[in-house]
This record gives C-alpha cells, structure tokens and sequence, in this order.
C-alpha cells in the first residue's frame, strides 16, 4: 500500500498506462493476423478487391502503430521496422 500520496498517485498511473499499453498490444497484433489472413486469401484467389482489403487492413494498422509510437508504447525504430516489414509482405505477393 502506498505511504504517501505521490506514491499512491504513481499507481493509478502505472495501470492506467498498462492498461493502454495492453490495449494497442493487443491491437495490434489483431490487426496483423487479419492482415495475415486477407494476404493468404488474396493469394489464393488473386482478386483486386482482395488485395484493397489487405490494403485497408494494413493502413488501420499503420495508424494504430503511429498512434502507439506516439504515447510511447513502441519504441519508434520497432514500429517502422514492423511497418516495413509488412510493408514488404504485402508487396512480395
């Protein structure tokens, strides 16, 4: 239990921030299996729309990453390291 009120005030802050924290985590790699899973459906049917669908999951993705890198969830050479590479997924099919 805290002992003084900057401490007790510490831990409000900490959950708050691990519960953002766990929020664009969780996000995030939500994100990246949908993204996943429209690529491998796209491949097999090699469809347009399919491949604007894969488009449309990867930019929420993107902003999501930015948002995170933003408040410090993501280190900022970590997100543009993710976003390149699924950048790069997107584009090798």
């Amino acid at each position: 239990m805290a002992n003084n009120s900057s401490a007790s005030k510490r831990i409000l802050v900490n959950e708050r921030n691990r519960l953002q924290n766990r929020f664009y985590k969780s996000s995030v790699r939500t994100l990246i299996k949908l993204f996943s899973k429209q690529l491998e459906i796209y491949q097999d049917s090699q469809n347009k729309e399919d491949k604007a669908k894969a488009q449309k999951i990867l930019n929420s993705t993107y902003s999501l990453i930015d948002k995170g890198c933003k408040k410090n969830v993501f280190h900022r050479n970590r997100a543009a390291r993710k976003k390149s590479q699924l950048a790069a997924r997107l584009k090798a099919i």
